[in-house]
């Protein structure tokens, strides 16, 4: 349920709509826009609770939203949600490139790959400290040991830092150490993990489930926000599907699918979906074309070497030229790079 305040609605009255909700034993969700203030309510809703909500001083309307995902919907919250990081903002008029390799395999090959990164132009690093395989006998990442070495490199260049946590249990150990918590594809329905980084405070890059559908999507960011963690940045990063071309099938509608059904920004990983490198440009193009506010790109000095991932790892020279001919694009949609 959401209550639509008047336009000339006071902030006394307002307040006052707000403290009513709280003495009902409801969560109220304030969003206030340019020419009108939105109430939304979080609870167990009666008629009873409800009586006499519509008789408040400055209230408009009631009005029930029939969506399982409340905090996280346009109808709690008309206005985009805007997620500042390092100077650059998720959900703005700017488009945020996220890059870095898929895993962090040693102290060389992270500076190297970080420096490079930097002279790029990118702000926000990402790279996996602990790794979820499909086989155990994968190569599984260097756990703390790649976080300290992460909180070095974003300490010393200046760098924001982005990285997966896989279990409740290590999202203090895992914060302690990046700017930006990432729940990967195979996580997305963890809901003790979702419910502690939501807790944590931290921002949270949440990734869609492979075989997830966008509204079981936003019910997990719902766990996030549910627990007062509004800083939440939603991925499409490919579905499953009969199609084998391409490691998944990059849901480019789900785009603009999301940015109208959600406030909360939405960005695209073109690397997973594609899983081959000279597929990576088109798909980052077809992904800014679409309404993204950034993309999550993997980078490696030299993929052949790399120790997951590397099909789909553009090489530094081949990053840059793909920042430059998105300026263009970015620039076309009225939006900066």
């Amino acid at each position: 349920m959401i209550i639509i305040m008047q336009s000339h609605a006071t902030r006394q009255q307002v307040e006052g709509v707000v403290a009513r909700v709280q003495e009902l034993g409801l969560r109220p969700h304030l969003s206030e826009g340019d020419e009108t203030t939105i109430i939304g309510i979080i609870g167990h809703l009666t008629p009873e609770r409800l009586t006499g909500l519509e008789l408040l001083p400055g209230v408009d309307r009631l009005v029930p939203v029939s969506k399982p995902f409340k905090l996280s919907s346009r109808d709690f919250r008309p206005k985009s949600t805007v997620v500042p990081l390092n100077g650059q903002a998720f959900g703005d008029t700017g488009i945020v490139v996220i890059a870095g390799p898929c895993a962090v395999e040693s102290e060389e090959q992270l500076w190297e790959t970080a420096v490079a990164m930097k002279e790029a132009g990118v702000r926000i690093l990402r790279a996996g400290a602990f790794k979820p395989r499909t086989s155990p006998y994968s190569f599984q990442g260097l756990g703390v040991r790649a976080l300290e070495m992460l909180d070095d490199v974003r300490r010393r260049l200046g760098l924001f830092v982005v990285s997966e946590v896989l279990s409740a249990e290590d999202v203090e150990l895992v914060a302690g150490h990046v700017d930006m918590l990432q729940v990967g594809a195979r996580n997305m329905q963890n809901f003790a993990l979702l419910q502690e980084v939501g807790r944590s405070g931290h921002p949270v890059l949440l990734k869609r489930g492979m075989s997830a559908k966008i509204e079981e999507l936003l019910m997990s960011a719902e766990y996030i926000l549910a627990n007062h963690n509004e800083r939440v940045i939603l991925c499409e990063r490919g579905i499953r599907t009969f199609e084998d071309s391409t490691r998944f099938t990059l849901d480019i509608s789900a785009v603009p699918v999301l940015k109208s059904l959600t406030h909360l920004p939405v960005i695209v990983d073109p690397s997973h979906a594609a899983g081959k490198w000279n597929l990576v440009a088109p798909i980052a193009k077809a992904a800014i074309a679409a309404g993204a506010d950034g993309l999550i790109v993997e980078v490696h000095c030299r993929p052949e070497d790399a120790l997951s991932d590397g099909a789909q790892a553009l090489r530094p020279d081949r990053f840059r030229t793909l920042m430059e001919e998105l300026r263009p694009l970015a620039a076309a949609v009225g939006r900066t790079l």
